[in-house]
């Protein structure tokens, strides 16, 4: 188990050299300089030179690069070129928010998905099925934006059970979090629906029928632990999705999470914001991945990590 580990984390550090060069050459194309957008009108070329001189920028893009990955290893994640602060205590202060609304996303998609796939598949083509399918078509076929803006428009607005927009309160992460973790919920919904429905015609649950257990008992403690494998995997991804990905919902909401200053960080073209971005997202992705490919041996104890 250890060497299995070990050897995930090994593969984590390619795909750090990756995803921060791909953004570094990408930031390097997009036409546009962080000096000018910083001072805006108050633009004078001596000063102009000067700051690019002090911020390295005008070093060759090789040699930048190089150095950010060093100050990395280092744990320095630079400053910003926006608000002139360390891109480490912007992200812990932004983090927070992001994960208290992919929580809320998360006690949503888990707490409906997961039950309404049970019912559907228990209940198969009757009615609570049908609502069922037409809950998940409607998750992952709205936009989350469009979403977003007719919660507000009913329930913020017209009903006013609800803060349209800010953070502070566990009122506001209510609509964020249920337009964020809407889609999540109608995935693990069909999924967990379609592998229960498999596991459920297989040999030992005929078996513990023909023993006189009880339909809970069968579903409880053999069926729903088995059919569980695939929906852990993408409970897992979700997890790092909903954490690196709220920037729509955080936008439209007015959450000053990690999104948000990714948006920023793009706009005003801030790359070691958008760097340390980035990293987060990245750890977060391979921490994912990791603690599904972990829950399998304890799901299923044919799996083993030797």
């Amino acid at each position: 188990m250890l060497k299995f580990v070990l050897k995930r984390l090994l593969q984590f550090i390619p795909v750090l050299i990756g995803t921060t060069l791909l953004t570094f050459i990408l930031l390097q194309i997009v036409p546009g300089d962080p000096i000018t957008r910083m001072m805006r009108e108050h633009i004078d070329p001596d000063v102009v030179a000067r700051v690019r001189a002090q911020m390295h920028l005008d070093d060759p893009p090789v040699q930048r690069y190089l150095l950010y990955m060093w100050d990395v290893l280092h744990g320095n994640f630079g400053e910003s070129y926006k608000v002139r602060r360390d891109v480490s205590v912007l992200l812990l202060d932004a983090f927070p928010k992001t994960m208290a609304l992919t929580l809320a996303a998360l006690l949503f998609a888990w707490g409906i998905g997961i039950p309404a796939g049970i019912i559907a598949a228990l209940k198969h083509y009757s009615s609570p099925d049908f609502f069922v399918t037409i809950f998940a078509l409607l998750g992952v076929s709205v936009p989350v934006f469009w979403s977003a803006l007719i919660f507000q428009l009913v329930f913020g607005w017209k009903l006013d059970l609800l803060p349209i927009s800010g953070y502070g309160t566990i009122q506001h992460l209510i609509m964020p979090g249920i337009v964020l973790g809407w889609s999540s919920a109608a995935i693990i919904a069909r999924l967990t629906r379609s592998s229960l429905l498999e596991v459920m015609s297989s040999d030992y649950i005929r078996t513990a029928r023909a023993k006189g257990l009880r339909q809970w008992k069968i579903i409880l403690r053999h069926a729903l632990k088995n059919s569980l494998l695939p929906v852990v995997t993408i409970m897992a991804i979700q997890v790092s999705g909903l954490l690196s990905g709220a920037v729509i919902t955080e936008s439209v909401f007015g959450i000053p999470g990690v999104g948000r200053v990714s948006v920023g960080a793009i706009q005003n073209r801030d790359l070691p914001l958008l760097q340390g971005s980035v990293i987060l997202t990245v750890v977060l992705v391979v921490l994912g991945n990791l603690i599904a490919d972990l829950s399998y041996a304890f799901l299923d104890p044919r799996i083993r990590y030797e």
